[in-house]
Protein backbone atom coordinates (compact mmCIF):
# COMPACT_ATOMS: atom_id res chain seq x y z
CA UNK A 1 0.00 0.00 0.00
CA UNK A 2 0.73 3.60 -0.54
CA UNK A 3 2.55 5.25 2.45
CA UNK A 4 3.60 9.08 2.89
CA UNK A 5 7.03 8.86 4.21
CA UNK A 6 9.00 11.81 5.85
CA UNK A 7 11.88 12.46 3.31
CA UNK A 8 13.31 16.09 4.47
CA UNK A 9 12.76 18.43 7.18
CA UNK A 10 13.87 22.45 8.04
CA UNK A 11 12.96 25.13 10.17
CA UNK A 12 13.15 28.57 10.90
CA UNK A 13 13.50 31.06 13.38
CA UNK A 14 13.26 34.65 13.98
CA UNK A 15 16.04 36.81 14.69
CA UNK A 16 15.47 38.11 17.61
CA UNK A 17 15.28 36.11 21.05
CA UNK A 18 13.51 37.26 23.87
CA UNK A 19 14.25 35.84 27.42
CA UNK A 20 11.68 35.71 30.23
CA UNK A 21 13.71 38.66 31.95
CA UNK A 22 12.53 41.36 28.99
CA UNK A 23 8.89 40.59 30.69
CA UNK A 24 10.37 41.44 33.94
CA UNK A 25 10.65 45.38 32.59
CA UNK A 26 6.62 45.52 31.54
CA UNK A 27 5.03 43.23 33.32
CA UNK A 28 4.42 41.66 37.14
CA UNK A 29 6.24 38.31 36.25
CA UNK A 30 9.66 37.11 36.77
CA UNK A 31 11.82 34.39 34.91
CA UNK A 32 10.99 31.94 38.14
CA UNK A 33 7.22 32.54 37.60
CA UNK A 34 7.49 31.46 33.56
CA UNK A 35 9.56 28.91 33.98
CA UNK A 36 7.73 27.04 36.71
CA UNK A 37 4.06 27.36 35.19
CA UNK A 38 5.35 27.00 31.41
CA UNK A 39 8.89 25.81 31.23
CA UNK A 40 9.29 28.21 28.74
CA UNK A 41 12.78 30.03 29.12
CA UNK A 42 13.14 32.20 25.77
CA UNK A 43 11.05 32.31 22.28
CA UNK A 44 11.25 34.15 19.08
CA UNK A 45 9.55 37.30 18.00
CA UNK A 46 9.11 37.64 14.11
CA UNK A 47 10.29 41.18 12.74
CA UNK A 48 7.78 42.99 10.46
CA UNK A 49 9.74 41.52 7.36
CA UNK A 50 9.85 38.04 9.13
CA UNK A 51 5.69 37.24 8.35
CA UNK A 52 4.05 34.07 8.47
CA UNK A 53 4.82 33.21 4.67
CA UNK A 54 8.62 34.56 4.72
CA UNK A 55 9.36 31.84 7.73
CA UNK A 56 7.15 29.35 5.75
CA UNK A 57 9.12 30.02 2.84
CA UNK A 58 12.41 29.78 4.32
CA UNK A 59 11.59 26.07 6.39
CA UNK A 60 10.41 24.94 3.30
CA UNK A 61 13.83 25.45 1.24
CA UNK A 62 15.08 23.96 4.55
CA UNK A 63 12.82 21.10 3.99
CA UNK A 64 13.49 20.49 0.35
CA UNK A 65 17.63 20.53 0.75
CA UNK A 66 17.27 18.36 3.40
CA UNK A 67 15.40 15.94 0.85
CA UNK A 68 17.40 16.72 -2.05
CA UNK A 69 13.93 17.47 -4.06
CA UNK A 70 13.42 20.72 -6.64
CA UNK A 71 10.35 22.45 -5.50
CA UNK A 72 9.50 21.95 -9.01
CA UNK A 73 9.02 18.05 -8.17
CA UNK A 74 6.79 18.97 -4.90
CA UNK A 75 2.96 18.39 -6.17
CA UNK A 76 1.21 20.35 -3.09
CA UNK A 77 2.21 22.73 -0.51
CA UNK A 78 -0.18 22.96 2.49
CA UNK A 79 0.60 25.40 5.16
CA UNK A 80 -1.19 25.57 8.89
CA UNK A 81 -1.94 28.45 10.24
CA UNK A 82 -3.83 30.75 12.53
CA UNK A 83 -1.96 33.91 11.46
CA UNK A 84 -1.53 34.21 7.86
CA UNK A 85 -0.50 37.26 6.37
CA UNK A 86 -3.56 38.69 4.06
CA UNK A 87 -6.85 37.64 4.73
CA UNK A 88 -6.36 36.17 1.24
CA UNK A 89 -4.76 34.94 -0.93
CA UNK A 90 -3.64 31.72 1.37
CA UNK A 91 0.08 32.01 2.71
CA UNK A 92 0.22 28.45 1.15
CA UNK A 93 0.11 30.29 -2.42
CA UNK A 94 2.81 32.60 -1.49
CA UNK A 95 5.06 29.97 -0.80
CA UNK A 96 4.61 28.38 -4.14
CA UNK A 97 4.89 31.46 -5.68
CA UNK A 98 8.66 32.07 -3.78
CA UNK A 99 9.83 28.75 -4.34
CA UNK A 100 8.89 29.32 -8.21
CA UNK A 101 6.41 26.71 -8.85
CA UNK A 102 3.58 27.06 -11.18
CA UNK A 103 2.52 23.62 -11.12
CA UNK A 104 0.58 21.90 -8.26
CA UNK A 105 -1.59 23.83 -5.83
CA UNK A 106 -1.61 25.05 -2.22
CA UNK A 107 -3.73 26.10 0.21
CA UNK A 108 -4.01 26.48 4.57
CA UNK A 109 -5.49 25.05 7.35
CA UNK A 110 -6.51 26.42 10.31
CA UNK A 111 -7.04 24.53 13.31
CA UNK A 112 -4.25 26.46 15.80
CA UNK A 113 -2.44 24.77 17.90
CA UNK A 114 -3.32 21.37 16.04
CA UNK A 115 -3.21 22.76 12.42
CA UNK A 116 0.16 20.87 11.58
CA UNK A 117 -1.35 17.50 12.95
CA UNK A 118 -4.44 18.45 10.69
CA UNK A 119 -2.28 19.44 7.83
CA UNK A 120 -0.24 15.84 7.76
CA UNK A 121 -3.51 14.34 7.90
CA UNK A 122 -4.72 16.05 4.93
CA UNK A 123 -1.42 15.32 3.07
CA UNK A 124 -1.44 11.87 4.23
CA UNK A 125 -4.93 10.98 2.34
CA UNK A 126 -3.81 13.24 -1.25
CA UNK A 127 -0.99 10.47 -1.16
CA UNK A 128 -2.33 7.59 -0.14
CA UNK A 129 -5.26 8.65 -2.30
CA UNK A 130 -2.74 9.07 -5.53
CA UNK A 131 -3.39 12.60 -5.88
CA UNK A 132 0.19 13.81 -5.23
CA UNK A 133 3.18 11.93 -4.82
CA UNK A 134 4.79 14.86 -3.18
CA UNK A 135 3.91 17.61 0.00
CA UNK A 136 5.12 19.80 1.40
CA UNK A 137 3.63 20.25 5.07
CA UNK A 138 4.63 23.56 6.44
CA UNK A 139 3.63 24.85 9.98
CA UNK A 140 4.86 28.77 10.77
CA UNK A 141 3.06 31.19 13.23
CA UNK A 142 3.67 34.98 13.74
CA UNK A 143 1.57 34.86 17.36
CA UNK A 144 3.22 38.21 18.38
CA UNK A 145 1.02 39.65 16.55
CA UNK A 146 -2.19 38.63 18.33
CA UNK A 147 -0.94 39.07 21.93
CA UNK A 148 -2.32 41.41 24.35
CA UNK A 149 0.85 42.70 26.08
CA UNK A 150 -0.96 43.66 29.45
CA UNK A 151 -2.19 39.92 30.21
CA UNK A 152 0.93 38.25 31.86
CA UNK A 153 -0.66 35.20 31.72
CA UNK A 154 -0.85 34.77 27.82
CA UNK A 155 1.42 36.81 26.46
CA UNK A 156 4.69 35.24 28.12
CA UNK A 157 3.83 31.54 26.89
CA UNK A 158 3.84 32.10 23.26
CA UNK A 159 6.80 32.85 20.05
CA UNK A 160 7.39 32.79 16.33
CA UNK A 161 8.59 30.17 13.84
CA UNK A 162 8.15 27.85 11.17
CA UNK A 163 9.25 24.10 10.36
CA UNK A 164 8.29 22.30 7.53
CA UNK A 165 8.48 18.51 6.18
CA UNK A 166 8.56 16.89 3.18
CA UNK A 167 5.85 13.92 2.47
CA UNK A 168 6.70 11.59 -0.15
CA UNK A 169 4.69 8.52 -1.28
CA UNK A 170 6.39 4.94 -1.12
CA UNK A 171 5.50 1.50 -1.03
CA UNK A 172 4.33 -0.43 2.30
CA UNK A 173 3.49 -3.95 3.25
CA UNK A 174 0.53 -2.63 5.14
CA UNK A 175 2.19 -3.09 8.80
CA UNK A 176 3.43 -1.11 11.61
CA UNK A 177 6.73 -2.17 9.91
CA UNK A 178 6.03 0.56 7.31
CA UNK A 179 7.74 4.12 6.96
CA UNK A 180 5.83 7.12 7.14
CA UNK A 181 2.59 7.90 8.61
CA UNK A 182 0.81 4.82 9.54
CA UNK A 183 -2.74 6.37 11.11
CA UNK A 184 -4.04 9.72 11.66
CA UNK A 185 -6.93 10.81 14.48
CA UNK A 186 -8.76 14.10 14.78
CA UNK A 187 -11.08 15.67 16.73
CA UNK A 188 -12.57 18.76 17.15
CA UNK A 189 -15.65 20.34 19.81
CA UNK A 190 -17.00 23.68 18.83
CA UNK A 191 -18.40 23.96 22.40
CA UNK A 192 -15.37 24.89 24.20
CA UNK A 193 -14.39 27.54 21.14
CA UNK A 194 -14.25 29.83 24.40
CA UNK A 195 -11.25 28.90 26.56
CA UNK A 196 -8.88 29.78 23.96
CA UNK A 197 -9.81 32.41 21.03
CA UNK A 198 -8.73 35.73 19.56
CA UNK A 199 -11.43 38.78 20.36
CA UNK A 200 -11.20 39.70 16.60
CA UNK A 201 -11.77 38.99 12.98
CA UNK A 202 -12.79 40.12 9.29
CA UNK A 203 -16.28 39.78 10.37
CA UNK A 204 -15.43 42.12 13.40
CA UNK A 205 -13.29 44.56 11.11
CA UNK A 206 -10.13 43.91 14.03
CA UNK A 207 -7.48 41.64 14.37
CA UNK A 208 -8.01 41.13 17.99
CA UNK A 209 -6.23 39.34 20.29
CA UNK A 210 -5.22 35.81 21.65
CA UNK A 211 -7.68 34.99 25.23
CA UNK A 212 -7.18 31.98 26.95
CA UNK A 213 -8.82 30.54 29.69
CA UNK A 214 -5.28 28.60 31.23
CA UNK A 215 -6.84 26.62 33.82
CA UNK A 216 -9.43 24.92 31.64
CA UNK A 217 -7.56 24.19 28.78
CA UNK A 218 -4.80 22.69 30.90
CA UNK A 219 -7.50 20.39 32.01
CA UNK A 220 -8.51 19.20 28.76
CA UNK A 221 -5.35 19.14 27.10
CA UNK A 222 -3.55 16.33 28.95
CA UNK A 223 -7.22 14.13 28.89
CA UNK A 224 -7.73 14.96 25.30
CA UNK A 225 -3.92 14.62 23.97
CA UNK A 226 -3.64 11.19 25.50
CA UNK A 227 -7.05 9.43 24.44
CA UNK A 228 -6.09 10.91 20.37
CA UNK A 229 -2.50 9.31 20.94
CA UNK A 230 -3.71 6.26 22.04
CA UNK A 231 -6.34 6.56 19.65
CA UNK A 232 -4.18 6.73 16.64
CA UNK A 233 -1.71 4.01 18.22
CA UNK A 234 -4.74 1.34 18.62
CA UNK A 235 -5.66 2.10 14.55
CA UNK A 236 -1.73 1.72 13.70
CA UNK A 237 -1.60 -1.44 15.73
CA UNK A 238 1.20 -0.34 18.37
CA UNK A 239 1.72 0.19 21.65
CA UNK A 240 3.09 2.40 24.29
CA UNK A 241 6.28 0.07 24.35
CA UNK A 242 6.84 0.29 20.68
CA UNK A 243 7.33 3.91 20.59
CA UNK A 244 10.75 5.54 20.09
CA UNK A 245 10.02 9.37 20.74
CA UNK A 246 6.54 11.76 21.11
CA UNK A 247 6.94 14.96 19.44
CA UNK A 248 4.16 16.76 20.85
CA UNK A 249 2.71 20.11 20.41
CA UNK A 250 5.04 22.14 22.62
CA UNK A 251 2.80 24.39 24.63
CA UNK A 252 3.51 23.58 28.25
CA UNK A 253 6.21 21.28 30.36
CA UNK A 254 3.63 20.12 32.77
CA UNK A 255 1.27 19.49 29.91
CA UNK A 256 4.06 17.64 27.99
CA UNK A 257 5.19 15.75 31.15
CA UNK A 258 1.34 14.81 31.98
CA UNK A 259 0.61 13.36 28.92
CA UNK A 260 3.75 11.19 29.04
CA UNK A 261 2.84 10.05 32.35
CA UNK A 262 -0.34 8.81 31.21
CA UNK A 263 0.90 7.31 28.22
CA UNK A 264 3.44 5.02 30.35
CA UNK A 265 6.62 6.84 28.70
CA UNK A 266 9.86 8.66 30.25
CA UNK A 267 10.62 12.05 29.77
CA UNK A 268 13.97 11.08 27.70
CA UNK A 269 11.88 9.87 25.12
CA UNK A 270 10.17 12.93 24.86
CA UNK A 271 11.95 15.69 22.19
CA UNK A 272 11.14 18.94 23.84
CA UNK A 273 11.81 22.39 22.40
CA UNK A 274 9.61 24.49 24.37
CA UNK A 275 11.95 25.68 26.69
CA UNK A 276 13.52 27.41 23.44
CA UNK A 277 10.70 28.32 21.36
CA UNK A 278 7.43 28.47 23.65
CA UNK A 279 4.20 27.86 22.40
CA UNK A 280 4.65 28.82 18.69
CA UNK A 281 0.97 26.93 17.68
CA UNK A 282 1.10 25.15 14.48
CA UNK A 283 4.46 25.52 14.09
CA UNK A 284 5.38 23.76 16.84
CA UNK A 285 5.15 20.11 16.19
CA UNK A 286 7.69 20.70 12.87
CA UNK A 287 9.93 22.68 14.39
CA UNK A 288 10.53 20.12 16.95
CA UNK A 289 10.29 17.72 14.23
CA UNK A 290 13.41 19.18 12.40
CA UNK A 291 15.18 20.11 15.83
CA UNK A 292 14.83 16.57 17.03
CA UNK A 293 16.54 15.32 13.74
CA UNK A 294 19.04 17.83 14.15
CA UNK A 295 19.93 16.91 17.21
CA UNK A 296 19.93 13.05 15.88
CA UNK A 297 17.38 12.09 18.49
CA UNK A 298 14.93 11.13 15.52
CA UNK A 299 16.75 7.81 13.25
CA UNK A 300 15.47 5.73 10.44
CA UNK A 301 12.58 3.47 11.65
CA UNK A 302 11.51 5.35 14.85
CA UNK A 303 8.22 4.73 15.60
CA UNK A 304 6.96 8.47 16.66
CA UNK A 305 4.00 9.79 18.30
CA UNK A 306 2.70 13.49 17.90
CA UNK A 307 -0.07 15.11 19.23
CA UNK A 308 -1.67 18.56 19.41
CA UNK A 309 -4.78 20.11 20.98
CA UNK A 310 -5.55 24.48 20.05
CA UNK A 311 -8.72 26.61 19.78
CA UNK A 312 -11.77 24.91 18.68
CA UNK A 313 -11.13 23.10 20.89
CA UNK A 314 -9.49 20.92 18.42
CA UNK A 315 -7.05 18.23 18.76
CA UNK A 316 -5.64 15.78 17.09
CA UNK A 317 -2.37 13.01 16.89
CA UNK A 318 -0.65 11.62 13.79
CA UNK A 319 1.79 7.63 14.56
CA UNK A 320 4.37 7.66 12.01
CA UNK A 321 7.39 5.79 11.50
CA UNK A 322 10.28 8.13 10.63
Amino acid sequence: MRRAIVTGTGHYLPERVVENAEFEKTLDTSDDWIRARSGIERRHFASDQETTSFMATAAARAALKDAGVEAGQVDAIIVATSTPDLTFPSSATMVQAELGMSGGFAFDVQAVCAGFVYALANANALIVSGQAERVLVIGSETFSKIMDWTDRSTCVLFGDGAGAVLLQAGDGDGTAADRGILSTDLHSDGQYRDLLYVDGGVSKQTTGHLRMQGKEVFRHAVEKLTQTAEAAMAKAGVASADVDWIVPHQANLRIIKGTAQKMGLPMDRVVLTVQDHGNTSAASIPLALSVGKSRGQLKPDDLIVTEAIGGGLAWGAVVLRW
